[in-house]
């Protein structure tokens, strides 16, 4: 866990690297590109303000959704992405009820990771 200086830090850094005028820039930028190519200019926003929260919290990109978006690319939706998505020699070492959990817990993550996928073609800007 960060330090409430190391943070302050970081904030500062931010200020004098000009952060905070950039992302007003990305964001002008984003709805203009948005407004010429038909989209909702609030979900550009929206999505824009999400890319920022991320780079803030410092948040490397998620394996998971980065094996998600791989096999998306590939294949499209396809029927049996769970199966795909399933750790094969992990699954086998589990009993009936804890695959029943990690079942239900990988299809969450990747209908989490199916939505930003969605929503980061739909803003391609």
């Amino acid at each position: 866990m960060e330090t409430l200086k190391g943070l302050a830090r970081q904030a500062k850094q931010r200020l004098k690297n000009n952060f905070w005028e950039n992302c007003k820039d990305n964001i002008k930028q984003g709805e203009l590109q948005a407004k010429n190519l038909g989209l909702n200019e609030s979900k550009v926003k929206s999505y824009i303000g999400t890319k920022v929260q991320r780079e803030i919290k410092g948040q490397t990109p998620d394996e998971f959704y980065l094996k998600v978006k791989a096999m998306l690319d590939e294949c499209g939706e396809v029927s049996d992405a769970i199966g795909r998505l399933t750790d094969k020699d992990y699954y086998a070492t589990l009993s009936y009820e804890e695959k029943q959990r990690y079942n239900l817990e990988l299809s969450a993550r990747y209908l989490e990771a199916l939505e930003r996928y969605r929503k980061e073609k739909e803003m391609q800007i």
